[in-house]
């Protein structure tokens, strides 16, 4: 893990840039006020990068279904070989970005289970097309969650918040 801290002219301001060996990338702005840690995702046809320890697949979609086929052969080993995210409870933006994939993607943050929907915060939104780059924004408290996105059917990877 690798930390590069970079002060503005504003010195109240400071950026975190926080490479993970699984290959996720967070910055952390912190200010006087508490600010939301950013968690970079980067979406590619049926899978996000990050997700998979930064294996790119290299998967070839021209519409949602196709990666219907894909995950239903590969899905559930890919998320058995996924590392879970483990964050703190905090505000948090995600920031995920559609890179290659030619039609309109979306997010969706979650409760992993039924019961779980009904009490822990959700997020969601669509709208991210081919090489747009677009940010969710969420409170997370303690919990077991899943992220995927149902516009470009990934797996529901996991999410830990303790």
């Amino acid at each position: 893990m690798s930390i590069k801290m970079n002060t503005t002219p504003h010195s109240f301001i400071k950026v975190a840039h926080v490479s993970l060996a699984l290959g996720l990338t967070f910055t952390a702005l912190s200010c006087q006020a508490s600010e939301p840690v950013v968690i970079e995702l980067t979406q590619t046809a049926c899978q996000f990068l990050e997700s998979e320890n930064g294996l790119d697949h290299g998967y070839r979609s021209a519409k949602a279904e196709d990666c219907d086929v894909i995950n239903a052969s590969s899905g559930n080993e890919r998320v058995g070989k996924a590392k879970v995210l483990n964050l703190k409870p905090g505000k948090y933006v995600f920031r995920v970005a559609n890179k290659n994939v030619p039609y309109e993607l979306g997010f969706w943050l979650r409760g992993a289970s039924l019961l779980k929907r009904a009490v822990l915060p959700s997020v969601s939104g669509g709208g991210l097309t081919q090489g747009k780059v677009q940010d969710y924004a969420i409170e997370l408290k303690a919990g077991d969650y899943v992220y995927s996105c149902p516009l470009n059917p990934t797996p529901d990877y996991k999410l830990v918040v303790q």
